[in-house]
């Protein structure tokens, strides 16, 4: 028997939710995904301890405040985690613009330019990157300026079909809705234990891939933040699901027979939707756990942000002392 992992790789695009090097080179994604708290952890092994050594070197020759030059420098080292990655897969490494620019969309915008021509100093082209914003917006305002560009986008911290309509509209490249973190909000708010067949993130995923499908909407749909492997395998077939290292590897192991729940061909008809910016933020306030969880998720992301720039600060000062 072939293993789930391999049966899921027959029917699902499977990307690594990771930046750890070994992981990635054991087990073979198509893709790879990061965020702050990723590059942050890819960070504290001793694989990168040439490329901090790099950076802040780099770092000691630009001008400006001590904080721009700690930002510029986390920059470079995401950058340097991502070209890392895109060494090892053969197709896409989403890279995040910063979680403090969620709502600014000329912010999301010039950071964007600016990641894309960082890669491009590297040797790496627009097309192995991924532009990740948050699906705020002003997040999905900023893509569909990107993506008129030939510059494709990933949406993350996305929870409700107010946010997939939206994105599918802006001609999105991709988004990420989040399966987990959405049942963690029901288990919180219900006090109830889901199976996979019952789980509310699952069946929100379920409802926007065949959103997309029955409307012919081209944006490609990649579940993630996976709290088991049974909610991957509910969602097999998915265009793509993004997964930790953990769950790939349990997965790789279970031998059992992976049935595939999700198929362009089962498709059921739905009235598509038009949603503008009052619809949008009125869909948004009428659902709680979205609401929550995309602020929740924003804060998280820009805790971890300027966590990865308060370490690059002590590295900086180390360096001139």
């Amino acid at each position: 028997m072939t293993s789930k992992l391999d049966q899921l790789r027959a029917m699902t695009t499977v990307v690594a939710d990771t930046g750890d090097i070994e992981a990635v080179a054991r087990l073979k994604p198509v893709d790879c995904t990061t965020n702050p708290t990723i590059v942050l952890k890819a960070l504290g092994t001793p694989m990168f301890a040439d490329a901090i050594k790099e950076a802040v070197a780099w770092g000691k020759k630009q001008g400006g405040t001590p904080d721009a030059v700690a930002a510029a420098v986390a920059d470079r080292l995401a950058i340097s985690v991502g070209a890392a990655l895109s060494g090892l897969v053969p197709g896409r490494v989403s890279t995040e613009v910063d979680a403090d620019l969620s709502f600014n969309t000329e912010g999301s915008i010039a950071k964007a330019r600016s990641i894309i021509a960082a890669y491009k100093e590297r040797g790496i082209g627009h097309d192995r990157i991924l532009i990740k914003l948050a699906s705020t917006w002003e997040g999905i305002r900023a893509a569909e300026v990107l993506q008129k560009e030939g510059i494709d986008c990933n949406l993350t911290l996305l929870f409700s079909k107010a946010q997939a309509v939206a994105c599918a509209d802006a001609k999105v490249f991709l988004i990420s809705p989040f399966v987990g973190r959405i049942l963690d909000w029901y288990k919180k708010s219900t006090g109830k234990e889901y199976t996979p067949e019952e789980d509310p993130g699952v069946i929100s995923v379920r409802e926007i891939y065949n959103y997309y499908k029955a409307n012919d909407i081209k944006t490609i749909v990649m579940g993630a933040s996976f709290r088991s492997a049974g909610e991957i395998e509910a969602l097999a077939g998915c265009d793509r699901l993004t997964i930790s290292p953990n769950l790939l590897d349990e997965l790789a192991k279970d031998e059992g027979k992976l049935e595939r729940k999700l198929s362009p061909e089962s498709k059921t008809s739905v009235a598509k939707i038009a949603v503008d910016e009052k619809t949008f933020r009125w869909m948004m306030n009428e659902d709680a756990m979205a609401t929550e969880k995309l602020a929740e998720g924003i804060r998280a992301f820009a805790k971890d942000l300027i966590a990865l720039r308060t370490m690059v600060g002590k590295e900086l000062q180390l360096a001139a002392a």
